[in-house]
């Protein structure tokens, strides 16, 4: 049994603490971390060192680190079976990120999307924190040799730098880092927008309807879904051109796992009225046990800090063996 323990592959996540998640990174994302974490030695982290290229409120910041750590245990993250932690409490991601930020070339760096697009949208703060963004992720995955990384299609670019950047300095130095590959687990659904279909669910939606926050009680999770844009056509079934209608059958089938053609025979012959009561029950029922865990675990501050610390000890473990691997190599005097 111990053998099979030591031969689990090692998939590697973190989530920035930016505020609450919708139903559809849930549905997208978190809600298979629990699943992965059963198969494989899983770090689970909360980012904060990246969510100051936008420079925070520092109480806020605190504050929503704490949020998103309760989260990620209300998920079911057992912490002691896997190792969630706090970026910030583990200095190797730090100091790895500036030994592989001198083992990147500048063109490359500036080549990524992500850095052109919120330059873009904050051209008042082109900090070279944005910058260094895709070295530090970079220094994320590399430290804990992981096998695995979940990413969505957006950061597919970050892994690839990630894996370019390993791949020369293991050519120069042998072999240090695993080359990571992307995590193809089964695929949540892509959750749009209740207000408008045709663009993602984002929690920075200037309209509340428009997206369902995991902690929204049951009330307003059905007042949304109630309010949710459809069709004229009141037929329950898939559609090109049927958004609204669509994305609600894929939001019922990520809660029930009922399969389309069985979702289409359940409402036939019935109105919108009838499905949309049926979704936001099934939204209900799926998020309710994940906001109370979540309301117990926020008022124990002391366990949560308790579980921060073990987090932080054993992410630590894992980090420094490799952070001292790539020093020793790179020719740092060790004492």
């Amino acid at each position: 049994m111990e053998n099979n323990q030591e031969k689990k592959q090692t998939v590697l996540s973190l989530i920035q603490p930016t505020g609450t998640p919708t139903l559809g990174n849930y549905l997208g994302a978190l809600k298979n971390w629990k699943n992965m974490s059963d198969s494989y030695d899983c770090f689970f982290g909360v980012a904060d060192l990246h969510s100051i290229t936008v420079r925070p409120n520092p109480a806020d910041l605190r504050r929503r680190t704490t949020e998103m750590y309760a989260l990620l245990l209300a998920l079911g993250l057992d912490p002691h079976k896997n190792t969630v932690f706090v970026q910030s409490h583990v200095p190797a991601h730090a100091q790895l990120a500036w030994i592989l930020d001198c083992y990147t070339q500048f063109g490359e760096a500036s080549r990524m999307t992500q850095f052109k697009d919120k330059s873009e949208k904050h051209p008042d703060n082109v900090n070279v924190g944005l910058f260094a963004y895709p070295v530090l992720m970079a220094a994320d995955i590399l430290l804990y040799q992981t096998d695995f990384v979940p990413i969505g299609i957006d950061q597919k670019q970050h892994l690839e730098i990630t894996r370019n950047i390993a791949d020369r300095f293991n050519g120069l130095y042998g072999n240090t880092f695993k080359l990571p590959e992307p995590f193809i687990g089964k695929s949540g659904a892509k959750i749009m927008s209740l207000q408008e279909p045709t663009k993602k669910m984002s929690k920075s939606d200037t309209n509340p309807k428009a997206f369902i926050s995991v902690l929204d009680d049951d009330n307003t999770i059905m007042k949304k879904i109630k309010s949710a844009v459809t069709d004229s056509e009141a037929r329950v079934y898939r559609k090109d051109g049927k958004d609204g209608v669509n994305n609600l059958m894929g939001i019922y089938s990520c809660c029930t796992g009922k399969t389309d053609e069985e979702i289409e025979k359940e409402f036939d012959g019935k109105g919108y009225g009838d499905f949309k009561t049926a979704v936001g029950e099934a939204v209900c029922d799926e998020l309710r046990p994940l906001r109370e865990e979540y309301n117990r675990l926020i008022d124990d501050k002391a366990y949560l800090t308790e579980c921060m610390k073990e987090g932080a000890e054993k992410a630590s473990y894992t980090a420094e063996r490799t952070l001292r691997k790539a020093m020793k190599k790179v020719g740092f005097l060790q004492i």
